[in-house]
């Protein structure tokens, strides 16, 4: 039987832990994102361009997308 009729997951169980380590890293980047508003909309709030807001939650979302993209294109162990 070849490889292609086999019955199965598409990937493997590194491929899976991967797909949801890259899943928390991008909700974990957009929570850091999220917050600086304010009450009042005729009050300027600082806070929106913290470095947090403005250099680490997207640094976090990007890296969450690449392990994603590494744990879908990561090939299966040979059998």
């Amino acid at each position: 039987m070849s490889q292609e009729n086999e019955k199965g997951f598409v990937f493997e169980k590194a491929n899976y832990m991967m797909l949801a380590g890259g899943l928390v890293l991008v909700i974990i980047g957009f929570f850091l994102m999220s917050g600086g508003g304010s009450e009042d909309p005729n009050v300027f709030n600082p806070e929106v361009f913290s470095a947090r807001r403005i250099t680490v939650a997207p640094t976090v979302v990007l890296i969450g997308f690449a392990v994603v993209m590494v744990g879908i294109f990561k090939k299966r162990k040979a059998q």
